[in-house]
């Protein structure tokens, strides 16, 4: 008989969070699982990608402003018997935050319930934001089976502020490996084939956490060393008018270009020379993942994960320091010589196997069965 599973998220919208969780649950085992995927909230663009034989209900088709204010007025468990319905072998929260509190509130005790961490909280007061209280939280997260943190750096973050919490293991995002080596040779504008400058590429909604003000800073310092480069920004979101902005009135407009939301971002990554990830904060980049399997030399600012991605010792990519000054300076070394550029795409390559869709989906499979059998 075919194991029931749930997963909860607050909504599949532009996201590394939204499109994992699709790439998982449209690769599991048919034979195996019956899937079912609730979103808090509808309209996501990543609802389209989802196989046919998801399960997939929207509690409301719009997002309610101040909705983690008004669901701490309920319990979970009162939040937990008005959204699920139905009975399940396993519940999973696939964030922190909201959807933990209402999975949580499962009352069933044959129900094993899992939470999916994606970021780095550090501090108590991010961590309890769609809680009532930090003991609350704890209260919560204790009453599941298991945790699951994206990288160990997102572990280590988790048991720092909840030290008493000592169920957590890692597994790692699952890709469309093979989909996007498809997907990577449809054919893009003309001048993505370029050849006389470098391509750099950012990745992800275009806000303040993403760092893309400071990808324009870098930009510019660039073109004015001299340096025949054009930056691209794949995604949208609010700061992007005040990026553009700086560009305008720093001249560098005609050499960065944003391109917006794409359904296909691989055929343009795979005409890129450099990905550059200038977060504050991640949790495991799906972005930089993409970026390796389309075979992008990759620097990167110092944000979880990324050394379990590209090795200790930047065998894989280039680990910045956190600094503007850092970032600019490891992306000017690639700039400088076209054999360590060369370098890092072959490295690229070599180290995308690691995140293949069939070796991350056969990891988290084997973890649920050796969880029901517990």
């Amino acid at each position: 008989m075919k194991k029931k599973i749930l997963f909860m998220i607050h909504d599949l919208s532009v996201g590394g969070a939204e499109k994992v969780l699709v790439n998982l649950v449209n690769n599991m085992d048919t034979s195996k699982y019956d899937i079912t995927l609730i979103s808090l909230f509808g309209g996501g663009v990543n609802e389209q990608f989802l196989k046919a034989h998801i399960h997939y209900q929207i509690i409301y088709m719009k997002t309610i402003p101040g909705n983690s204010k008004l669901m701490k007025i309920l319990t979970p468990e009162q939040l937990h018997k008005k959204y699920i319905k139905e009975k399940y072998d396993i519940e999973i929260s696939y964030l922190e935050g909201s959807t933990a509190r209402i999975i949580s509130g499962c009352t069933n005790k044959n129900t094993k319930l899992i939470c999916w961490i994606h970021v780095e909280q550090h501090t108590k007061e991010i961590a309890t934001k769609a809680f009532r209280s930090y003991k609350e939280s704890q209260k919560c997260y204790d009453k599941f089976d298991k945790i699951v943190a994206v990288s160990g750096s997102v572990k280590s973050d988790f048991e720092k502020i909840y030290p008493n919490i000592r169920k957590l293991d890692v597994l790692y995002n699952t890709n469309e490996t093979n989909q996007i080596l498809k997907l990577k040779e449809e054919v893009v504008e003309e001048e993505l084939y370029d050849k006389s400058v470098i391509r750099i590429c950012g990745v992800g909604k275009i806000v303040k956490n993403k760092g893309f003000m400071k990808l324009a800073h870098i930009h510019k310092k660039l073109v004015e060393e001299g340096f025949k480069i054009h930056t691209y920004i794949l995604g949208v979101g609010d700061e992007k008018d005040s990026i553009e902005q700086y560009l305008k009135d720093n001249s560098v407009s005609e050499t960065f270009t944003f391109l917006g939301y794409q359904t296909n971002p691989y055929k343009y990554l795979n005409r890129m020379d450099i990905f550059v990830c200038s977060s504050i904060a991640e949790g495991f980049s799906t972005a930089a993942t993409e970026a390796l399997i389309t075979e992008c030399a990759v620097v990167t600012t110092p944000v979880a994960g990324m050394k379990e991605m590209l090795g200790e010792n930047n065998e894989y990519g280039i680990i910045t320091e956190m600094s503007e000054e850092s970032l600019f300076e490891n992306i000017k070394t690639l700039l400088e010589s076209s054999e360590k550029l060369e370098y890092y795409k072959k490295q690229a390559k070599i180290r995308s196997s690691l995140f293949s869709t069939e070796n991350t989906v056969n990891a988290v499979e084997n973890y649920f069965e050796k969880l029901l059998i517990k």
